[in-house]
């Protein structure tokens, strides 16, 4: 559940139609193998823990809440520290998350992409268990946002391997027709 706005906010039906997913009378997918993407609405994260033991992904892509709050201003109302605290709850009892939630953290150059951002990572990730998928950005007609080089981004991940995470660094695909994750547009303008 990812890449369609944010499922949290439409809770009910998200919980819903994972219900049918999960079902032994419907599809009968493992709840290993969905994952629920949030950018962090905290009381839906803290409801989901009582509803749904899926996979949960948080899309972080910062390392302080200064960063955050200009990348994503959501973090105005939730902030790292509160997001960070629903998911390690949310953890605590799911088997679905037993490897670790998935933090998500979009590779932006010389905006979350130093050393200095991976140790900071590390410092508030260190007590949760966790997973890191570095995103490469996919770039988009109309961003002022750049992908970090892939040597920054290998600089990124080799911090956080040494600090203990299992980290990767996530292929992307569909960017030669624009469908890559967050390419939500196009290159053309109507007129109208």
């Amino acid at each position: 559940m990812m890449g369609m706005g944010e499922p949290l906010l439409n809770f009910k039906n998200v919980v819903n139609a994972i219900s049918i997913l999960l079902s032994k009378f419907a599809f009968n997918i493992s709840k290993y193998r969905i994952t629920l993407s949030t950018s962090g609405i905290v009381p839906g994260i803290n409801k989901l823990k009582t509803e749904l033991d899926i996979k949960l992904a948080i899309s972080l892509h910062a390392s302080n809440d200064k960063l955050r709050n200009s990348i994503m201003p959501i973090n105005y109302k939730y902030n790292i520290s509160n997001i960070l605290k629903a998911a390690f709850d949310y953890s605590k009892n799911s088997k679905a998350n037993r490897n670790g939630i998935t933090i998500e953290y979009i590779m932006l150059e010389k905006i979350n992409d130093t050393p200095l951002h991976a140790k900071e990572l590390s410092k508030i990730l260190f007590k949760i268990p966790v997973k890191i998928n570095l995103i490469p950005w996919n770039t988009f007609f109309g961003s002022s946002y750049v992908c970090s080089n892939m040597r920054r981004i290998i600089v990124f991940c080799k911090i956080l391997i040494k600090k203990g995470f299992v980290t990767t660094i996530r292929k992307p695909r569909g960017q030669d027709i624009n469908a890559a994750c967050g390419q939500l547009t196009s290159t053309t303008l109507n007129n109208i």
